[in-house]
């Protein structure tokens, strides 16, 4: 009997029973591909025993004070920026999916922590679906790796895989791409929707029968988003993007998900001729080319998890020459920058509906939390009166909609990063100073953005 069709969306997951050119539900063009039903599924159902009333589960429930986490302790992959995101060093049995787009480093990040680990837990399954095995050689050569532990395939059905996992028993086992991966008991394509789908449920019982470490390169779509059904993003226990221009320098680590760990860290690299290198301090690399003496530029100090990091915040206004002015965004919330904007208007009698703002974090970066609000505030308004700041101020703060200026975290962290590159002096809420500390640079608190452009634009 023929196994029945349905359509599913590549990008979406929308299911229907007949073939759309167009996707109802997301309005994509040429998504739709036909799946198979009735087919075995690789990955199978929970296993069962028989019983005197049916069927009943292989496992049965236990206490949560008797379950064992022997074998959990982390393992450092070698690369310390990488371990740092991971939330400290590689959890064996943990299934991480790490997207970018294309040419970025993700083969060349994972290749590099790849060598790192097996040089010192053990072996490492490197599965190469869209490189031969020549290929990751060279690569390997150029980056100077020879790790005699690290073993390379070039393969793309599951199955065989999975043989070569249970013949080398690695420690890691390092998936170059997903979309690649393909179980030979579905009909589809791979890289389609259920593809992607049965071997990311594959790949997880893998880890978590064999307790190694699963890392999975997915790709990215045109809008940045991983490829295939959300679901897979779901299944792993680890997101991690890794972002930053293709032709620029340097790329940032960040997770966006982690069951082992803060999502709020961030790793940075430097993208060099031999491969991807730590940066140690990338406070003073944001603020390398930081220019002196130039209005609208003004200083903050993020906290990405427990990393300060110093970033310039920088604002450009200008009149309008059209009807509505613009307003553009780089690096920062676009709603929020445009309420900062609001508040200047209204309660600091800066007026800027009549002129264009461009708003930009140098370098590249991403500063997304409160704390940067004072700051862009300051900078629009240097840019406006076209007078500096001082070149050793740092400005933090969060501004509410009545421009009072709020209290922010991790003050004292923010203000020995700023202490430690040459900052002399901060201005931050007042209602964040505790009385009778000791900071490590002069503190001046504010508790109004009008008392703030006061004291620092005049």
């Amino acid at each position: 009997m023929r196994p029945a069709s349905v359509y599913r969306c590549q990008a979406c997951g929308f299911q229907a029973g007949k073939w759309y050119g167009r996707c109802p539900d997301c309005g994509e063009f040429n998504t739709i591909v036909e799946e198979r039903t009735g087919v075995p599924r690789g990955s199978g159902g929970p296993r069962r025993q028989p019983s005197s009333r049916g069927m009943v589960p292989a496992a049965a429930p236990v206490p949560l004070a008797a379950v064992s986490a022997e074998g959990a302790a982390r393992v450092h992959s070698g690369v310390a920026e990488l371990d740092r995101v991971l939330g400290g060093g590689v959890v064996p049995g943990s299934l991480v999916l790490i997207g970018g787009d294309p040419g970025i480093g993700k083969s060349t990040l994972l290749l590099q922590a790849s060598a790192a680990l097996a040089g010192t837990a053990g072996p490492v399954l490197y599965v190469s679906g869209e490189e031969s095995a020549a290929q990751v050689k060279l690569r390997a050569e150029r980056l100077g790796l020879a790790a005699s532990e690290l073993l390379i395939l070039a393969e793309t059905q599951l199955e065989a895989i999975e043989a070569h996992v249970a013949a080398t028993e690695p420690r890691a086992l390092v998936v170059d791409s997903i979309q690649t991966v393909y179980l030979g008991d579905l009909e589809s394509a791979p890289g389609s929707v259920s593809q992607v789908r049965e071997c990311g449920g594959r790949l997880m019982g893998l880890a978590k029968g064999r307790g190694i470490a699963v890392f999975l390169v997915g790709h990215v779509t045109k809008e940045g988003a991983l490829a295939g059904p959300r679901v897979l993003e779901h299944l792993v226990d680890t997101v991690l993007y890794f972002e930053g221009e293709r032709h620029a320098t340097y790329r940032v680590l960040r997770a966006v998900k982690n069951r082992f760990g803060s999502t709020n860290e961030i790793g940075v690299f430097e993208m060099t001729d031999g491969g991807l290198r730590e940066v140690a301090n990338p406070s003073a690399m944001f603020l390398a080319e930081r220019p002196r003496g130039a209005a609208g530029s003004v200083i903050m100090a993020a906290l990405e998890g427990t990393r300060p990091l110093l970033l310039e915040l920088q604002a450009l206004v200008t009149p309008a020459h059209f009807g509505t002015p613009r307003r553009t965004v780089l690096g920062a919330d676009y709603n929020r920058v445009c309420l900062l904007l609001a508040i200047l208007e209204k309660r600091a009698g800066i007026p800027l509906q009549n002129q264009d703002v461009f708003v930009n974090v140098a370098g590249g970066a991403r500063c997304q939390e409160p704390a940067a609000d004072l700051a862009i505030a300051v900078a629009s308004a240097s840019s406006y009166a076209e007078r500096p700041l001082a070149p050793d101020v740092v400005v933090l703060g969060e501004v509410g909609l009545t421009g009072e200026v709020r209290a922010i975290g991790g003050l004292e962290t923010r203000l020995r990063e700023a202490a430690a590159l040459g900052f002399s002096q901060a201005v931050v809420p007042r209602s964040s100073l505790v009385a009778g500390a000791r900071y490590p640079l002069t503190v001046t608190g504010v508790t109004t953005l009008e008392e703030a452009i006061g004291l620092l634009v005049g």
